[in-house]
């Protein structure tokens, strides 16, 4: 018989002959069924789609993927799923190239994103021209920008 473990947003799923399966469950953003008071709130009407968040997807140092997201109105969003170069700017000269990403160093949206090589805004990466500070929001832009430290 399947075991199921709900943690936060992370469901796992196991049984006795197949391994552990981790995978994202849909948040929900929309008014909460409680009151501030801790009792119940009437519901006026069902869950509706746009209120529904989208899948998590962090910013990788691997091989380069983007993936294309339809969003609301027909408009297009890129995110980044894995970067392998970044754009430098040199604030001295004005210059931009792009080099090969190598590890974070500093990430300031959380300290566990340094392990586990998350790309973030604010986040200081090691490239082959040295440090660099992430500008641009992998996750929303679709590109990696930064200037250098």
């Amino acid at each position: 018989m399947p075991v199921l473990i709900v943690r936060g947003c992370l469901q796992i799923c196991c049984d006795g002959r197949h391994r552990a399966e981790a995978r994202e469950v849909a948040q929900w953003h929309g008014i909460s069924r409680r009151k501030p008071s801790g009792g119940r709130r009437a519901s006026s009407r069902k869950k509706r789609r746009n209120e529904i968040a989208s899948e998590k997807q962090d910013a990788n140092i691997g091989k380069g993927e983007n993936k294309h997201y339809r969003t609301r109105g027909d408009n297009k969003r890129v995110r980044v799923l894995n970067a392998r170069n970044i754009n430098v700017s040199n604030p001295e000269d004005g210059s931009t190239q792009q080099a090969a990403l190598r590890t974070v160093v500093e990430s300031p949206a959380d300290p566990n994103y340094i392990r586990r090589n998350i790309l973030t805004k604010g986040s200081v990466v090691d490239t082959d021209v040295g440090q660099v500070r992430i500008t641009s929001r992998p996750g929303q832009d679709g590109v990696v920008n930064g200037v250098r430290v």
